[in-house]
């Protein structure tokens, strides 16, 4: 009986809980922007931007896009970060060997890039 009674309760916890995680999902689309299926794409283009020579580029990337927040000082800055390394040319023409990196993307552009020295 006492089963039964375990049983009842823990089935009624778990369909309280399955609104709750749906509702969690919506607010974390609209905090981060949608997310970008597309991500290798949006940071090459990115990339073109801020490399001397972006043509000579080898990126590596490591896993898919997370939700993050970025922002500093109490202030926020969501989206999706995406971690990956590149080499490529510098302004000599040589490789510089791989560089971590990381790019904040929210609704399909990059909106902070990190590891970027200037």
């Amino acid at each position: 009986m006492k089963m039964l009674a375990l049983f009842v309760c823990a089935s009624f916890m778990g369909a309280g809980a399955l609104p709750i995680k749906a509702q969690a999902e919506t607010t974390d689309a609209a905090r981060y922007g949608t997310y970008p299926a597309n991500y290798k794409e949006i940071v090459t283009k990115w990339l073109e931007t801020q490399l001397i020579d972006a043509a000579s580029a080898r990126i590596e990337w490591n896993g898919d896009p997370k939700p993050a927040d970025l922002g500093t000082k109490g202030e926020h800055l969501y989206g999706y970060l995406v971690s990956f390394k590149v080499n490529a040319r510098n302004r000599f023409g040589t490789y510089t060997g791989k560089q971590t990196h990381g790019a904040l993307i929210r609704d399909g552009e990059v909106i902070k890039g990190i590891g970027f020295a200037y």
